[in-house]
């Protein structure tokens, strides 16, 4: 197994040459895509390390992608580290886009290129032959969905696995944004390794450093064993920092750092750690406009949006809802003893429902009717839905407005005038309804005390 160099100029080509040699990392070059072509064919490679242009003069890019398309169409699984010059930059985000490992922008460093090149052969190696059991097919980690929208979301996912950058998840509270970074990792060369989740919104700043970097002994009240932190946790495999759009200014900050360089330090401890991992984000805000408003930073953005996913609510993709419900009710009929099904005005309801809170709104809506219906058929009035309404379907305030404004006091009274359960009920974060509330023109009554 060897790595490929396909580069024109004969003093890169031997720089790199040597340095890999220096590291005995076995490598031959390639000074044209035609020869690098010839070498795919003729020799044992495992990783490509590929220039952007050939022709003197050029700066496009353009003949670089055209010979990374020739070379996966010849094996498209073949790992491709893309090292380009700034003025290529946009061509090389389109390569790992469509299935290219990494870019490295010149001059490169030394210890991050043969970081790099080490871990896709690797992984080239622990995957090489390896197919599953449907034929190479991806694997959707159980996500279900029938709408042309969806399925195109999935794609991209799968295509991008290999692609070993950060990727960003965006769309609604309780869309599946999880399950879109579960199927990207499921389908990685980081595949069977660690994989871990942490919800850095939910971490107050006091706690954040100890959470994602770890801590020694002693390094705060209470602290009496050694804390690995998340990135320790996850070293060589990937690591998804959910809601990163309500992290503090601080915590961008700590988090940034680390993605920067691969380096901290453990809470109380002045050894500085190393940690290569692939990372996942997702958020439920807009960033540009955070970023705008001097809310989030615009550096730490592109450093977590190299590719971005967007995973749309459960109203635009309403051919989802009925295979979704059906596998929900499944699930939670299942030990019961007897079959549950829907009738066909439950599931006219299901379709014509806005659902705010979208695919987890959907689960609870089953889940608390399965339990409350007495007969085997669940009808539309065990699923408790308002009546639907195009303005409300569509985000707006229309004169279908007050059916949800209905829905959500209703939710809100059933919940002993809790907003926190309420949201529970409904699916939905509790800011996600604070801010439907808002909009729908909704006051909490506030009672006296006495």
């Amino acid at each position: 197994m060897k790595v490929l160099i396909v580069e024109d100029q004969a003093a890169i080509a031997k720089a790199l040459t040597v340095l890999f040699e220096i590291h005995d990392i076995p490598c031959l070059t390639a000074e044209s895509p035609d020869a690098a072509l010839l070498a795919l064919r003729r020799e044992d490679i495992a990783v490509v390390l590929q220039d952007m242009n050939f022709t003197p003069g050029a700066t496009s890019g353009h003949e670089g992608m055209d010979l990374f398309r020739r070379m996966r169409a010849l094996d498209p699984e073949l790992p491709v580290l893309v090292v380009t010059a700034w003025t290529s930059l946009e061509t090389a985000v389109q390569m790992v886009k469509e299935g290219a490992s990494d870019y490295l922008a010149k001059p490169w460093d030394d210890a991050k290129l043969l970081a790099a090149v080490g871990r896709l052969l690797e992984m080239r190696r622990t995957s090489r032959g390896q197919r599953d059991s449907a034929g190479g097919s991806p694997d959707l980690c159980g996500l279900v969905y029938a709408s042309p929208t969806m399925h195109r979301v999935v794609s991209l996912a799968v295509q991008v696995a290999t692609a070993d950058v950060p990727v960003l998840i965006t769309g609604p509270n309780g869309a599946g944004k999880e399950k879109i970074a579960e199927i990207v990792q499921a389908n990685s060369l980081r595949r069977g390794k660690p994989f871990v989740k942490v919800n850095v919104g939910a971490l107050p700043d006091e706690l954040l450093e100890s959470e994602l970097f770890g801590a020694e002994p002693g390094a705060y009240t209470g602290a009496t064993k050694r804390r690995v932190g998340r990135f320790e946790a996850a070293d060589g495999g990937t690591l998804f920092l959910d809601e990163i759009g309500n992290l503090s200014p601080a915590g961008q900050m700590k988090v940034l750092r680390v993605l920067q360089s691969g380096e901290f330090q453990r809470l109380g401890s002045s050894e500085t750690r190393r940690v290569e991992v692939r990372v996942l984000a997702a958020t439920n805000s807009d960033l540009r406009q955070a970023i705008r408003s001097g809310r989030f930073r615009e550096d730490l953005f592109f450093r977590l949006n190299v590719i971005e996913l967007v995973v749309p609510p459960l109203r635009e993709r309403k051919e989802d809802i009925l295979p979704l419900a059906d596998t929900f009710l499944r699930s939670f009929s299942a030990g019961s003893g007897a079959p549950r099904s829907l009738s066909a005005g439950a599931r006219a309801a299901l379709v014509e429902y806005a659902w705010p809170g979208n695919v987890r709104e959907l689960m609870n809506r089953i889940q608390r009717a399965t339990l409350i219906a007495s007969g085997s058929v669940l009808g539309a009035d065990d699923l408790e839905l308002a009546s639907p309404s195009a303005e409300v379907a569509a985000g707006g305030i229309g004169e279908g407005a007050g059916v949800e404004r209905q829905e959500i006091e209703r939710v809100i009274l059933d919940s002993g005038g809790s907003v926190s359960r309420a949201a529970s009920r409904l699916g939905v974060s509790r800011q996600a309804l604070y801010r439907r509330m808002e909009k729908l023109g909704i006051v909490l009554e506030r009672r006296p005390r006495g």
